[in-house]
C-alpha cells in the first residue's frame, strides 16, 4: 500500500482541524479568530469579515520570508469583504482567495504541502 499522505516539514504549523469557535493547529487548540503562518500562528482580534481593514493584515504584510498568497477563511460561509479593501491587499502585494473556514483550513494545508509561502487568516465557523 502507498502512503499518500503530504510530507510536511515538522517545523511547519499545520491546520489540524476546526470546530465551533476554534483551530487546532500543530496539536494546539486555539479560541477565536487566528492568522496561521508556515512558521508560527497568531492570534486575530477579526470577528467580522464585514468589517475587516487593511490594518488587520499587517502580520501577513510583514512576515518573512513574503506570503504569496493568503486564503481568507469567512466563517461557516464565503463572503468577499469591501472593493477597497480588496485593491489595498492587492496594492500591497497581497493575493487573497476568499472561501468559508473548513475550506481556507484544508486549501492552506495542501499549499503548505506543496512549499508554497502561504498563509490563513481564519474567522472562526
Amino acid at each position: 500500500m502507498a502512503d499518500i499522505t503530504p510530507i510536511i516539514p515538522s517545523d511547519r504549523q499545520v491546520i489540524d482541524g476546526y470546530g465551533e469557535g476554534q483551530f487546532c493547529v500543530s496539536g494546539q487548540w486555539r479560541v477565536g479568530a487566528v492568522i496561521v503562518l508556515p512558521d508560527r500562528t497568531l492570534p486575530w482580534t477579526a470577528t467580522d469579515a464585514a468589517a475587516l481593514t487593511a490594518a488587520d493584515f499587517a502580520a501577513v504584510r510583514e512576515a518573512e520570508p513574503k506570503v504569496e498568497l493568503l486564503l481568507l477563511g469567512t466563517g461557516p460561509t464565503m463572503k468577499l469583504v469591501s472593493k477597497a479593501l480588496r485593491q489595498e491587499l492587492r496594492e500591497a502585494g497581497i493575493v487573497v482567495e476568499f472561501m468559508d473556514s473548513g475550506a481556507a483550513c484544508r486549501t492552506y494545508n495542501v499549499l503548505l504541502a506543496e512549499g508554497r509561502r502561504v498563509a490563513a487568516a481564519l474567522l472562526p465557523v
